[in-house]
Formats: structure tokens, sequence, C-alpha cells
């Protein structure tokens, strides 16, 4: 049987390392690659199996990537976020590719939850997502923000989610939303995009409507309706401090 590593990058995950990593235990490497936490995730990360654990600092989500992507020793490679899990569903399929595999590179169906709600529209699902490959035969993209996994081979599809436990309350949509925003900002700048308190407000309205009419948000519910709102925040932000970034300073 091949052997597979799996790689997740942290910082200050100590509420979501733990079911991440017990959702891997098959696995024959563990890598965590850590920008400074100050909880305590490298520890909970050990206690779980963690072979492989290396602080560094923070150069954006696809660098460090890549930097835990050079950690892993296995044949096979399989990246997730410290707040993703598998179902068992997902592992009996991993485990049947890697005994006999069509692809060198794989992707599957991501399941994110909003606030306590799984959210089946509003643009986030169907939500494919490539994870799982031969080790040298993809790389993360060395984007800031929204990192994409680049390969030139051909990608095959498994038919079970990962869990996602990308927004816990209110407080962390704000704070990702707030760190994003910036984030993607600065990407903007860099490609030579110019902002405006117009652009900043069509940006984000569009965003809305996107998001919660031509997406389906209001069958979500409640919620649908604050993700897009959420959604049209961040949008608005991301054009507003882009904007800002450009003004001359006084």
């Amino acid at each position: 049987m091949p052997t597979l590593s799996v790689i997740v990058i942290t910082k200050n995950e100590a509420r979501n390392i733990e079911n991440c990593l017990r959702s891997v235990a098959f696995a024959d490497q563990k890598v965590v690659l850590d920008s400074g936490s100050t909880d305590e995730t490298l520890a909970l990360a050990i206690g779980q199996g963690a072979q492989t654990v290396v602080n560094t600092d923070w150069r954006g989500f696809g660098v460090q990537k890549n930097r835990a992507l050079a950690l892993a020793s296995g044949d096979w490679v399989l990246s997730l976020d410290a707040d993703e899990q598998l179902t068992p569903a997902l592992i009996a399929e991993i485990q049947a590719v890697l005994a006999a595999p069509k692809f060198d590179v794989y992707g599957m169906p991501r399941q994110s939850s909003f606030c306590g709600q799984y959210i089946q529209h509003s643009g986030w699902s169907p939500d494919r997502v490539s994870r799982l490959f031969r080790r040298g035969y993809a790389m993360f993209s060395d984007d800031l923000v929204h990192e994409r996994l680049v390969t030139s081979h051909k990608v095959g599809h498994l038919a079970s989610a990962i869990l996602h436990e990308s927004y816990v309350n209110l407080e962390s949509v704000l704070d990702k939303a707030n760190r994003y925003s910036t984030a993607g900002a600065q990407i903007l700048l860099g490609k030579g995009k110019r902002g405006s308190l117009r652009s900043a407000f069509l940006h984000g309205l569009w965003a809305f409507f996107r998001t919660y009419i031509l997406r389906l948000g209001f069958l979500d519910g409640r919620l649908g309706l604050v993700l897009a709102v959420s959604v049209a925040e961040g949008t608005y932000y991301r054009y507003l401090k882009l904007w800002l970034l450009q003004r001359p300073p006084h």
C-alpha cells in the first residue's frame, strides 16, 4: 500500500486541530506547519500523533501550504485545513484510491457550515476542492488567500465530502472578513487594480445579489441571509481598503 502524508497549516487552532488529526489517524505521516500559535495547538497536535511539527513565520496561505508540502515524505499527500475533517465514507474512498489509483490527483466535495448550519446553496455547495495527490504531481499557488492546487494532470473525483467547520459564530465571521479583505486588497493592489468608494459599494451590492439571489442563498433560510450580508460586507471592505491604500498620505 502506498504511504500517505497529511499536511495541515495552523495558527491558534486549538479548537479544531484534534478533530482534524483524529479523522486522519490512518495516515502514515501527519505534518503540522504552525505560524506562531499562542494557544495549545502544537501540544494538541503532538498528542494526536503529528510526527512532524514545525513553527515558522507567516507568508500567506499558498506559501505556507507549499512549505508543509516540502515536509511530506509519503507517496501521496492529503492537504486539509485545520477546521476540516474526514468522514468515515471519505476515509474508505481514499483508502480504496491508494490501493488502486486511476488518477494522480483527486478532488472531493466540501460541506461547509456557517454559524452551526451546513449551507446547501449560496455558492457554497457544490464546492469541489482538489486535495489528494501523488507527491510531486501538484503544488499550491502562492496566493496570500484563496490558494489553489496547481497540476497539469487530470483530476479524478471522489463522492464523499470533507466536513468544513468554517464559521463557528458571528465573531469568527467578522474576524475572517477583516483578515481576508485586507489580504484581498493587497492582492488587487499588486495586480494594478483601482479602487473607489463607488466601486466598493457596487461590488458589495453585487456580491449580495449574486449570493442571495443568483446562487439561491434564500433557500438556506435566515442564515442564508446572514451569509449573503457577510459576503457583501467582506467584498465592500476589500475594495474600500484598496481605495484607502491608493490614497496619497497626508
